[in-house]
């Protein structure tokens, strides 16, 4: 069982019969008042994200999660297609909105981690980090600045993000999908 002081980032929990995660939480004191911990809680089925505060005294269940291997196939339409890993015939999909924003940055047979909830995956987590290649990049134009350029660059996977001026069409580049960055070249 957890306490209303257990729900630090990161933390798993059951709340309204469904798996929640905390995504960032405070603790409140205030003067003569029992402490709060205001928090902010992703669902792990719908991906909506909301802000609560919770009480002294709530008590909430630990999710029991489980994780696999699965293999993402194609998107269609808003729906993303994944399979299990060793099965390319048990498919199941899930919205934009449930995969988050990593899902700009899923190419075909990238392998993420899927979560498990009561016997069936409910949601995924995509790698922290993600090589691909860049398709498009304007030509990087030296001008009169003090620190380094950037520009937009198209990647594989149709994502457009910000780039060294170095980089250039056909290079590979790292990316950080939690943020959405650029991170080094391959």
């Amino acid at each position: 069982m957890l306490t209303h002081t257990d729900l630090r980032k990161g933390a798993q929990f059951i709340y309204l019969d469904e798996p929640w995660e905390v995504v960032d939480s405070t603790l409140n004191k205030v003067a003569q008042r029992r402490p709060t911990m205001q928090t902010k809680i992703k669902n792990l089925i719908t991906g909506a994200v909301q802000e609560k505060n919770f009480q002294q005294g709530d008590i909430f269940q630990e999710a029991d999660l489980e994780k696999v291997n699965i293999k993402f196939l194609y998107v269609n339409k808003g729906q993303y297609f994944f399979c299990k890993e060793n099965n390319p015939a048990d498919r199941f999909s899930f919205t934009e909105e449930q995969v988050g924003r990593s899902a700009k940055f899923l190419k075909t047979n990238t392998i993420v981690t899927g979560i498990i909830f009561n016997e069936k995956i409910i949601n995924i987590l995509a790698p922290i980090k993600i090589t691909l290649k860049v398709k498009e990049a304007a030509p990087g134009v030296k001008g009169d600045r003090a620190q380094g350029g950037t520009k937009e660059a198209v990647l594989e996977s149709g994502a457009i993000i910000q780039v060294p001026l170095f980089i250039e069409a056909g290079d590979e580049i790292e990316i950080n999908t939690e943020l959405g960055e650029y991170v080094k070249r391959a």
